[in-house]
C-alpha cells in the first residue's frame, strides 16, 4: 500500500468532445435528493442511475434533444434541452397517485418475493459457468490493454498555480470525462500487446508480453507494475470483486439479493440477441457495493453489457470514484466472450464533489480466441527472460498492427507532451520528490542515500542513535548492487556499520551470488524465524519508547556468504554460510552460559559466542508479482499471496572457532483470505526445533514486543525473552472486517471506521539440557500450556491509523506480567 499512496502523490504532484452533456441533481417534492434514479436520453440506451445524493452526470457522441428522468413511485418527467452542454440541473420528479385497489412502492428497497429481475437473476446463477473460457478445455487469444492516469478537476487556480510555471503548455491536452463530467489532463498513458494461453484442465494460465510502451517512464517497469496491479483481474460471474484488497459484492452474487436491490426495466435487442435489462443498487449505505444496470440474454442467461459504479458512502479510502463496464459477444449463437473491459478510479485525498484528485484508467481488448488447442505443462511452467529489448522498443508500425483502438488525440498528445516535460527543470524537481517518497532514497550521480526513514532511533544500549547509509543504484535493473549504512549510538560512544554486495549471474534462473558483514546492536528475540539479513534492523532493538527497559540487547558481528536460484517461478532456493559473535549490549543483560567439553562441564563460564552456520533455504510464494529484472526485483502486491518457508540450519563446531554443533528445522507459513463480504483475514503458523545444546543466543526466545507499535507476528503482552524455547510452535490471526460492524451503528457510519480482531497462541518446550547450559541469570521458562493474547482495534482513524486493545489470556502469574496493553500502527490503505 505504501507504494500505492507514493504513487499518488508523485502523480498528484506532476500533474474529441461529446455532442451532448447534462449534469444535476434529482430531487422529491418536498426537497430530498433521489437516489439510484434513472437518467436516459430519450429513445435511445444511454443512461445512467443518480447517486446516493441524488446526482448525476450522463454524456453521449449523439445529439439529443431530451432527457428523461424516473423512479419507482414517482412520475416521470422529460426535460428538452436547448443547449448540447447542460449542467448543474434541478429536476424534481412528484409522486405518482395511487390507482384505486393499488399498491404504489414509494420506497427504495424492492421486494424479494414476487420480482422478475431476480427470477432472471436466478437463471444467471444457474448458467454462469456455462459461458465464457471456462466452456473450453484449452483457449488463448491476443490482449491489448490500455492503462492512463490523469489529473482531474481542473480549473483557472490549478492552471495559474506556481507549480506549472513553465509547464502551461501541458493543459492543451484538457478533456471531460463522460462519467463524471470534471475536466481531466492526462499524463500517463501505457500500452501492452499480449498472447495469452489457458488450459481449464491443467487449471494453467500464460501471459506472453509481445509489445510494451508508455509515456514518459519508459524504463519505470515498477510504476507500470503498481499501476496494473491497481487493477486486479475479476470476473463480474464472481460472488466478490476485489479491488484495492476489498471484496465488494457483485450485482450477480449467490449473496446479492441480501444487499442490493433489483428492477426489470427494459428488454430490448442488443445487437442481434433479444435481452433484458436489470437495474440493481445498494439497500444499505457504506457497504462495499455498487449501482448500475446490465443487460442479459434471454436464453443462455449470459451478460451481454454491465456497468458498474461503486457507492459513494463505501469504506474505501483515497477513492472517490469506480466506474466498470464490460461488453461480452456472442460466438456460435450461444457462448458469450468478454471483448472490451473499462476500469475507471478517481483517486482523491477528499471525497468531497469538487476536490481535485487522479483518475486512473483501464482500457482492456480482447480479440482473436481460438479454442481447444492443447500445450504441454511445461509450456506453461517454464521461465522465461523477464526483459526483452524489442518488447519494449517496438516500432510504430508494430502498434498500428495490434492496437485494438486508436488513441484519441488527446492520449497521442500525451506522448508529446511528457517528452517535453522532461526537459522542464521544474518537473524533474517534482519528479525527483517523488521517487524519494516512493523508495525512501535520494539519489546523488547514480547513488542513494537512505533510508531516509530510519536515520534515528533509540535504545537502552546506544541511547540516542543516527543512522545514514546507502546504495548504488543506475537503474531499477542493475545486475549487482552494493548497500552499507554507518551508525552512532551517543550513549555506548560505538560506530556501527553494515555492508552488502549481491550480483545478478543469470537473468532467467536469477542465479545470484551475495555477500556481507553487519557489526551492530540486535533484539535478537525478535522474530521465531532465522534472519541472516546483514542489512536488517528491527524496531524492537530501535523503537523511540519502550514499555519498561528495552535493554536486553546483543552486540553482533555477522559474515555471510552465498548464492540463490529461481529454478522455476516464485520458487527461490538459497544456501547461506554464515559467521557470528556475539555479546551482551548491556550491563544489566547476559548470555552466560556454562562451557561443557566431552560431555562434561569444565566449571567455565564464558560471556560470548562465536558461531559458523550453513543454512539451506525454500521460499515458495505463489502468485507473488515482481517488477524489474536486476539482482533486485519489486513486489508489487505484497501481502497479496501465500508464503511458504522451510529453512534447514547446520551450526559448526571447532570450524573457525565455532563453538556449538546442532541442528535446526524451521517452517513458516502466512495466507491472506478474502472472506467474501466479512473481510480479510491474515494469518501466520511458525513451526521449528533445535537439535543439539545450545545456550540463550541460539535458542528460540518467543518474540515479545515492547514497544507501543502493533507489530504482527509478535507477542504484545510478553517482554523479551519471557519464554524460551528451542522446540515451538505459534499461530497468528488477525481479521479486519472492514467496517462491516460500525456501518450499521448511526453515528458511527460516517466515520468509516474499521474493526479488527487478532488472536494468536504459541506452544514451546526447553530441554533440561539446555537449562543446565543456562548462566545467563534468565530463568528458562516455556509455554508449555500454551500461552496465548488477544486483541481488539479500532482501524481507519483518521484513515491513517489503527489503535489496539491487548490482552494477555493466561500466565497471568509470570513476573510482573502485562494483562492489558494499548497499541497503535500508522498505515495507508484505500
Amino acid at each position: 500500500m505504501k507504494h500505492y499512496f507514493s504513487l499518488f502523490f508523485f502523480l498528484l504532484s506532476i500533474v474529441v468532445v461529446a455532442q451532448t452533456k447534462v449534469s444535476g441533481v434529482i430531487i422529491g417534492d418536498g426537497g430530498e435528493p433521489i437516489p439510484f434514479a434513472n437518467v436516459i436520453f430519450k429513445d435511445s440506451n444511454e443512461g445512467t442511475i443518480s447517486n446516493e445524493d441524488g446526482r448525476f452526470y450522463l454524456e453521449s457522441d449523439e445529439t439529443y434533444s431530451t432527457v428523461v428522468f424516473s423512479f419507482i413511485g414517482y412520475s416521470s418527467k422529460e426535460v428538452p434541452l436547448t443547449q448540447r452542454s447542460t449542467y448543474n440541473m434541478t429536476v424534481t420528479l412528484g409522486e405518482e397517485a395511487a390507482a384505486l385497489n393499488e399498491v404504489v412502492i414509494i420506497s427504495g428497497n424492492q421486494s424479494k418475493k414476487n420480482n422478475p429481475a431476480i427470477d432472471i437473476l436466478r437463471k444467471i446463477w444457474e448458467n454462469r459457468r456455462e459461458n465464457g473460457t471456462k466452456k473450453f478445455a484449452q483457449y488463448q487469444y491476443d490482449k491489448y490493454e490500455k492503462l492512463e492516469f490523469d489529473l482531474n478537476t481542473i480549473d483557472s487556480s490549478l492552471i495559474k498555480s506556481r507549480i506549472f510555471n513553465g509547464m502551461e503548455f501541458v493543459f492543451d491536452q484538457v478533456d471531460t470525462s463522460n462519467v463524471t463530467g470534471n475536466t481531466y489532463l492526462p499524463i500517463f498513458i501505457n500500452e501492452a500487446f499480449s498472447k495469452v494461453y489457458g488450459d481449464n484442465v491443467l487449471n494453467e494460465e500464460k501471459e506472453v508480453l509481445e509489445g510494451n510502451k508508455n509515456s514518459g517512464f519508459s524504463n519505470n517497469q515498477t510504476l507500470i507494475a503498481f499501476v496494473k496491479d491497481l487493477y486486479s483481474e475479476y470476473d463480474v460471474y464472481d460472488n466478490y470483486l476485489k479491488f484495492f484488497d476489498k471484496a465488494f459484492t457483485s450485482p450477480l452474487s449467490r449473496t446479492g439479493i441480501d444487499v442490493y436491490n433489483y428492477v426489470l426495466l427494459d428488454s430490448a435487442y442488443r445487437g442481434n440477441k433479444w435481452c433484458y435489462n436489470i437495474v440493481y443498487y445498494p439497500r444499505r449505505k457504506n457497504e462495499l457495493t455498487f449501482k448500475g444496470d446490465f443487460w442479459v440474454n434471454d436464453t443462455t442467461w449470459a451478460i451481454k453489457e454491465i456497468n458498474l459504479q461503486a457507492s459513494k458512502s463505501a469504506n474505501l479510502n483515497w477513492v472517490r470514484e469506480v466506474y466498470i463496464e464490460q461488453e461480452f459477444e456472442v460466438l456460435n449463437d450461444s457462448i458469450f466472450l468478454i471483448t472490451r473491459d473499462y476500469f475507471l478510479s478517481d483517486f482523491s485525498l477528499r471525497k468531497k464533489e469538487g476536490a481535485r484528485g487522479i483518475y486512473g484508467k483501464r482500457t482492456t481488448l480482447y480479440d482473436n480466441y481460438v479454442f481447444d488447442i492443447p500445450k504441454d505443462k511445461k509450456f506453461y511452467s517454464e521461465q522465461v527472460d523477464p526483459y526483452q529489448y524489442e518488447v519494449y522498443n517496438r516500432p510504430d508500425e508494430f502498434w498500428e498492427q495490434n492496437r485494438m483502438e486508436q488513441l484519441s488525440k488527446d492520449e497521442k498528445g500525451v506522448y508529446k507532451m511528457l517528452d517535453t516535460l522532461k526537459t522542464v527543470p521544474r518537473f524533474k524537481t517534482l519528479y525527483n520528490l517523488g521517487a524519494v517518497l516512493a523508495s525512501g532514497y535520494y539519489e546523488v550521480n547514480n547513488f542513494d542515500i537512505g533510508p531516509v526513514f530510519s536515520v534515528f532511533g533509540f535504545n537502552e544500549a546506544e541511547g540516542l542513535r543516527i543512522r545514514l547509509g546507502g546504495r548504488t543504484y543506475f537503474s531499477q535493473n542493475d545486475p549487482w548492487r552494493i548497500e552499507g549504512f554507518g551508525a552512532y549510538g551517543f550513549k555506548d560512544e560505538r560506530f556501527k556499520y553494515g555492508i552488502s554486495a549481491k550480483l545478478l549471474l543469470d537473468r532467467r534462473t536469477r542465479l545470484t551470488v551475495f555477500a556481507g558483514n553487519r557489526k551492530d546492536v540486535e533484539q535478537t528475540g525478535a522474530s521465531l524465524t532465522n534472519s541472516n539479513d546483514v542489512l536488517g534492523r528491527s524496531l524492537a532493538s530501535s523503537s523511540l519508547i519502550s514499555v519498561g527497559a528495552n535493554d536486553r540487547l546483543s552486540r553482533i558481528n555477522l559474515t555471510t556468504a552465498g548464492f540463490s536460484i529461481e529454478p522455476s517461478k516464485n520458487l527461490i532456493v538459497r544456501l547461506t554460510g554464515s559467521y557470528r559473535t556475539l555479546r551482551s549490549a548491556t550491563d544489566t543483560f547476559s548470555i552466560d552460559y556454562f562451557v561443557k567439553e566431552d560431555g562434561a562441564f569444565t566449571g567455565e563460564i564464558r560471556s560470548e559466542i562465536s558461531q559458523p552456520e550453513i543454512e539451506l533455504a525454500f521460499n515458495f510464494t505463489p502468485g507473488r508479482k515482481t517488477s524489474g529484472y536486476g539482482v533486485e526485483q519489486t513486489v508489487i502486491n505484497d501481502g497479496d499471496f501465500p508464503s511458504f518457508y522451510l529453512g534447514y540450519t547446520y551450526g559448526l563446531k571447532d570450524v573457525f572457532s565455532g563453538d556449538f554443533e546442532y541442528q535446526k528445522l524451521q517452517a513458516l507459513y502466512t495466507q491472506p483470505w478474502n472472506i467474501g463480504g466479512l473481510g480479510r483475514l491474515y494469518s501466520t503458523v511458525e513451526v521449528g526445533k533445535t537439535f543439539g545444546e545450545v545456550p540463550l543466543s541460539l535458542l528460540n526466545p518467543i518474540p515479545g514486543n515492547q514497544t507501543y507499535f502493533s507489530l504482527y507476528n509478535t507477542f504484545t503482552q510478553l517482554d523479551f525473552y519471557e519464554f524460551v524455547s528451542d522446540t515451538y510452535s505459534s499461530l497468528h490471526l488477525q481479521h479486519n472486517f472492514g467496517g462491516r460492524l460500525f456501518s450499521r451503528i448511526p453515528g458511527l457510519r460516517k466515520l468509516n471506521l474499521r474493526e479488527v480482531i487478532g488472536f494468536r497462541a504459541v506452544y514451546g518446550e526447553i530441554s533440561d539440557k539446555n537449562i543446565a547450559l543456562n548462566a545467563s541469570g534468565i530463568p528458562y521458562r516455556a509455554p508449555n500450556d500454551i500461552y496465548y493474547e488477544y486483541s481488539f482495534g479500532i482501524g481507519n482513524i483518521f484513515r491513517i491509523f489503527r489503535l489496539d486493545f491487548n490482552f494477555r489470556g493466561n500466565y497471568l502469574d509470570n513476573p510482573d506480567a502485562r494483562k492489558f496493553g494499548i497499541t497503535g500502527i500508522f498505515g495507508f490503505s484505500f
